[in-house]
């Protein structure tokens, strides 16, 4: 497909600007990253961002049918935030923002305002935050979101769309909002 053809040679070509963007944050380049487009790095200083091997990112909007509103964004808001993702994980036009701790596992957003108007007033970012996990061969469909502190297990799916705000079991297919169990996979 033409199309392809293009798109590695832009990824090709914008490869020194990106690889100085990870370094100027200092996140260490991984082994056989990919990444189309500039992605949106937001670190703290003090915190982590810990990228696996494998990964792949795609920020333009040509470098995935899917067509991202945005490019990838990973940005951590406290010195004790972390995003730790595992080995081989792709991502399109993804947010991720941790106050606390967002960990993704192999082969696969804390919110932190206030909930109250004089909250948000007083301090923007004093909301509650908590960890989410996301465990090892699982598939988040496009524009599902997770709410803080839940945790997905291995080799689940969530669909497009789903509101995920209670843990996903283990080899479990949820869907919906709220996000409920569709099927269990064996």
């Amino acid at each position: 497909m033409p199309w392809t053809l293009w798109t590695e040679l832009r990824r090709i070509a914008a490869w020194p600007l990106i690889r100085l963007t990870f370094w100027r944050h200092g996140i260490p380049w991984g082994r056989r990253w990919r990444i189309f487009g500039r992605p949106i790095i937001q670190r703290h200083r003090g915190s982590t961002i810990d990228l696996g091997n494998g990964l792949e990112l795609r920020s333009s909007l040509r470098s995935n049918p899917l067509s991202p509103y945005h490019p990838v964004v990973l940005s951590t808001r406290s010195v004790q935030a972390e995003i730790v993702i595992g080995d081989d994980c792709g991502f399109t036009g993804t947010t991720l923002v941790a106050d606390a701790s967002i960990r993704i596992g192999n082969r696969v957003d804390t919110d932190f305002h206030p909930l109250t108007p004089e909250g948000r007033r007083e301090d923007i970012n004093a909301g509650t935050s908590r960890p989410i996990e996301i465990g090892d061969d699982v598939f988040i469909g496009m524009n599902s979101l997770l709410l803080k502190g839940v945790t997905v297990g291995d080799g689940s799916v969530v669909g497009a769309g789903s509101v995920v705000s209670r843990d996903v079991p283990p080899h479990t297919i949820v869907a919906g909002n709220p996000a409920t169990v569709v099927k269990e996979l064996t």
